[in-house]
């Protein structure tokens, strides 16, 4: 080498990319390959590298149901946008029948309801949330295997040409978009080779590097049977999701108990309070919540049952008050959790971050209650002071 000449390292992120994919790891758990993958797309988008007159990038996303493919989208709108509603969410299943694109793009002049059925892709849905730093649009195709051939073939033309002609002719551009399309073809198979995969399986772990190979091999030829060439040469990246583990239930344990904390200290004004799960509380919660065929979608749905149906009863009997402590313990007895309010309980209120998750784990959470008194009886009905 020259004197001359210095050694370039490609594999550095910006800060910018550095700070995304943190910020998305933390959102996303068990899914750390996925969540790179993204922060790459995103670090071409940033360098104005992205391929003129296409999509920024053409995503498919497989992997089993509930291992967090919808998640990832919503998690990127989050830390980019400040909320996961700015992903322009298609449910493919919604457009089985061809004439049902008229949904999608509106329908033409001279057809009936043509003023009335108005597209669900428009220029200004897409610009809706761009910012003075991020003018980018996150597009997501759910379950894209059970779209109808008319779809297919406006997908197509989106994915190559980054255009979509509506039904009055208007024409939107896509060429600030990151297509997203999530299929479970091949779920069945990727579970299979998964070991130790929510601890069903007794079989022991080979290889990481290995696995991940056999795991997208699986899966994208699952894709590949289903789609059609035009269709796979369209996608720049397959990203396949692996199955969760137990120690990643326990993670998503966290970040769901602490949603339901922020739901408490922001949405009610004048009876906030806090809950704390006890170590045999979160086990049942794990019990109840884990079903390999659902992956985090059962926790959710045993946190609501077991957690928020019994919150919700003491709320509106006036059993919990502004500033109280509720201790929510398992009676294995009864096979149910239990609520015991501790009068005793007095500590610092729970730090909410500026993504909307509070910071501390739910399970470790106490309140002070002088300081949420304080704070509404200092606060009127329209939260101005």
């Amino acid at each position: 080498m020259g004197a001359n000449q210095t050694v370039l390292d490609p594999s550095i992120h910006s800060p910018e990319v550095r700070d995304f994919e943190s910020a998305l790891a933390r959102k996303v758990v068990g899914q750390d390959r996925a969540v790179r993958r993204l922060a790459r797309v995103y670090q071409v988008y940033l360098a104005g590298l992205a391929s003129p007159g296409r999509p920024i990038s053409n995503l498919l996303l497989l992997g089993p149901t509930g291992s967090g493919k919808t998640r990832l989208v919503e998690a990127a709108a989050e830390v980019l946008f400040g909320t996961a509603n700015a992903v322009l969410k298609i449910d493919c299943a919604e457009f089985q029948h061809s004439h049902e694109i008229a949904k999608l793009i509106g329908s033409p002049p001279g057809y009936l309801g043509h003023r009335e059925t108005q597209p669900l892709i428009t220029q200004d849905t897409l610009e809706q949330y761009y910012t003075e730093t991020v003018k980018l649009s996150l597009v997501l195709f759910d379950e894209i295997e059970k779209a109808s051939d008319a779809l297919w073939q406006l997908l197509l033309g989106i994915l190559d040409k980054a255009t979509l002609t509506l039904g009055d002719n208007r024409r939107v551009d896509l060429s600030r978009a990151m297509i997203f399309m999530t299929s479970n073809l091949g779920s069945t198979e990727v579970n299979k080779l998964m070991t130790g995969s929510l601890g069903f399986n007794a079989r022991p772990h080979e290889n990481d590097d290995s696995l991940d190979q056999k795991i997208y091999r699986v899966a994208t030829e699952a894709a590949r049977r289903k789609f059609s060439p035009e269709f796979m040469n369209r996608i720049d990246k397959v990203i396949v999701f692996r199955s969760l583990k137990h120690e990643h239930i326990e993670k998503i344990l966290d970040i769901e108990l602490s949603r339901v904390q922020e739901r408490i200290i922001t949405s009610m004004s004048d009876r906030q309070f806090v809950f704390k799960c006890t170590p045999s509380a979160r086990e049942f919660l794990l019990r109840e919540g884990i079903d390999m065929r659902f992956g985090a979608r059962h926790l959710k749905r045993a946190i609501e049952r077991h957690l928020v149906f019994p919150l919700s009863n003491l709320i509106a009997t006036s059993q919990i008050n502004l500033g109280d402590l509720i201790i929510v313990d398992y009676d294995p007895a009864e096979s149910r959790l239990t609520f015991v309010r501790d009068d005793q309980g007095a500590l610092v209120a729970p730090d909410v971050s500026a993504a909307g998750a509070v910071a501390v784990p739910a399970a470790d959470m106490v309140v002070t209650a002088h300081a949420l008194a304080r704070s509404a009886a200092n606060t009127n009905g329209n939260g101005e002071k």
